[in-house]
């Protein structure tokens, strides 16, 4: 699903961005400039969830990352980072996941994990050693792009970029770049309520409705070059594997696919993965 009105897009990048804080549905009405009985039906309309739930899927969502990478933190002070108690974060979890917090970061390992995809293959990580040599902390400047903001399956990014692409092939050029943006673990969120952002870089003289500006700052990068399928693996890789151990934290900030080649008959790419760190 496209999300098409600019002001329910501008609306769930202000909670992406305030998410670890306490944030109400007047916060978000008021930021908007509309009463909150009125916004919370346009956000309805368009997203088919209310503002409410949204809010409360998208704050247990990130804490669990947070469970799964910030491994010096306490259940109780994860869930106190998202504005529950140390009770009611475990309801809430509970409720959402159908497992508590406890057991879901005992569940969580650095060896592998069932691919979301498909769910009779178990994906193998590579050794810390291996995503340490291969990542370079980078600083990446801001991008101002041109991008379309989805709410559903991964696995249709593919089908999304080429009808996004074709919307937009007056504004690519040769320096073009295409990023994806994405704002879920989906081994962790619902396959169909995963959040991603297709965008490609814009000149400083382009106009459109669907600009934007993705935040640069300082970022783990790893160079993957291999089939689409691998993608989602190396970067659960590089949060499962890698960040708990690497000495740097995840920051509030997301993580960005950004592509240097293309091979569509042969389902081949080789990217930038970057991952937000402080």
């Amino acid at each position: 699903m496209i999300i098409k009105k600019s002001l329910i897009n501008k609306s769930i990048e202000y909670i992406l961005q305030h998410i670890d804080e306490e944030i109400s549905i007047e916060d978000v009405a008021n930021y908007c400039n509309f009463s909150k009985y009125h916004f919370s039906r346009m956000f309805k309309a368009e997203t088919g969830i209310s503002l409410y739930s949204f809010i409360k899927r998208i704050k247990i969502d990130q804490s669990a990352v947070s469970l799964k990478v910030e491994k010096d933190k306490t259940i109780t002070d994860i869930g106190i980072n998202y504005g529950y108690s140390s009770s009611n974060y475990s309801s809430a979890f509970s409720k959402q996941y159908s497992i508590c917090p406890v057991e879901f970061r005992k569940s969580m390992n650095s060896t592998g994990v069932i691919n979301p995809f498909c769910p009779s293959e178990y994906n193998s990580f590579k050794s810390f050693d291996h995503y340490d040599e291969n990542i370079i902390i980078e600083n990446l400047n801001d991008f101002k792009v041109i991008y379309e903001r989805y709410i559903g399956d991964y696995s249709e990014i593919g089908v999304n970029w080429y009808s996004f692409m074709e919307r937009y092939k007056d504004y690519i050029k040769p320096d073009t770049l295409l990023i994806e943006k994405s704002y879920n673990d989906p081994s962790i969120t619902q396959l169909d309520k995963c959040i991603y952002d297709l965008c490609i870089t814009a000149d400083e003289d382009v106009q459109s409705e669907n600009l934007t500006t993705i935040k640069g700052g300082k970022f783990a990068v790893y160079r993957f070059s291999g089939y689409i399928y691998d993608i989602f693996i190396t970067f659960l890789g590089i949060f499962n594997v890698w960040l708990p151990r690497s000495g740097y934290r995840r920051d509030e900030r997301y993580a960005l696919g950004i592509y240097h080649s293309i091979d569509r008959k042969n389902s081949h790419v080789t990217m930038d993965l970057c991952v937000a760190i402080k």
